[in-house]
């Protein structure tokens, strides 16, 4: 796997320019304090005025664009969800407040921090500062050495690092395509990069810092694989064929109804087993990281 992170300067200027997925961060579980009822929080001749921003990292500047700001009261409704009371997207907000208690919460694609707020009666607001400790992780993949492989046959899955009790660890976001950039809290997160849909798959830890745009690229070890039968080589593949692909040691891995299947294995030995018309065919291949291929089992052979 080779990792690339942009530097801080240009960290942001990227989160801007290419694709991105956005999604707000859940609430952190949080007790309520003493705070005024709903009834008296936002009624404009009481609304104080108050700016917030976020960065990135403390030594960076305010962000303009991608965030999403909530104000939420303390007070848990019946529900016991804490109520929202306004909100803002873009960069800087500037929220009228009456004097009280508040949360709030900033994300950034799927990094957030939040934040307890105190309106006074009285007195000067000062400009409130939320550090976000985020960056951005993009991911891509290649077969073997460099071959290049098709987006739409890429996904990637993200983990936490940490493992629970059950055993698993938790998603964080599933199924990103190549090149996408994730805005994540910065640490380390397990990816899971899968390459066609039966036993390509890689994994990697991989860690993004605050401020910086990180670029993986995982190396797969596997190869697309086409299989025919045939009547002669190089013929037309015939119709009306079931396919079967085992393991050296005998396991069954994809299976398929089709004249000419194309499927993408990970490197190693198989048998193709063919079924046409009550007879049976098959042929043993090896896969090999990067090359791509085609299997022809001929007719005449069983």
């Amino acid at each position: 796997m080779t990792l690339a992170a942009a530097s801080t300067l240009h960290a942001q200027e990227a989160f801007e320019t290419f694709k991105q997925l956005n999604g707000s961060t859940k609430m952190p579980k949080l007790k309520a304090f003493s705070a005024p009822g709903l009834d008296t929080i936002a009624t404009p001749a009481q609304g104080r005025n108050v700016k917030l921003d976020a960065k990135l990292t403390n030594e960076g500047q305010p962000m303009q664009h991608g965030l999403s700001w909530r104000v939420f009261s303390p007070i848990p409704d019946v529900d016991g969800k804490l109520p929202l009371l306004a909100s803002a997207e873009g960069g800087s907000a500037a929220f009228q407040l009456a004097p009280g208690d508040y949360f709030v919460n900033v994300s950034f694609g799927r990094a957030g921090a939040t934040k307890k707020l105190n309106i006074p009666s009285e007195g000067d607001i000062a400009d409130q500062v939320l550090v976000l400790d985020a960056g951005g992780m993009s991911l891509n993949a290649i077969s073997g050495a460099d071959t290049h492989i098709p987006d739409k046959q890429l996904s990637f899955d993200i983990y936490s690092t940490d493992v629970r009790e059950d055993g698993e660890r938790g998603l964080v976001l599933a199924d990103v395509k190549p090149n996408t950039i994730v805005r994540l809290n910065a640490g380390t997160y397990h990816v899971v990069s899968e390459y066609g849909a039966i036993n390509a798959v890689v994994r990697a830890d991989i860690t993004v810092d605050a401020g910086e745009l990180t670029e993986a690229t995982m190396q797969h070890r596997a190869s697309q694989v086409g299989l025919k039968l045939v009547s002669e080589e190089g013929g037309e593949a015939i119709a009306d064929t079931a396919w079967s692909i085992l393991t050296s040691g005998g396991d069954i891995v994809a299976e398929s109804v089709s004249a000419f299947p194309v499927m993408v294995l990970a490197e190693g030995l198989y048998t193709a087993v063919a079924r046409n018309k009550d007879k049976i065919f098959q042929k043993d291949f090896e896969v090999k990281a990067g090359t791509n291929m085609d299997v022809e089992l001929m007719l005449n052979k069983s």
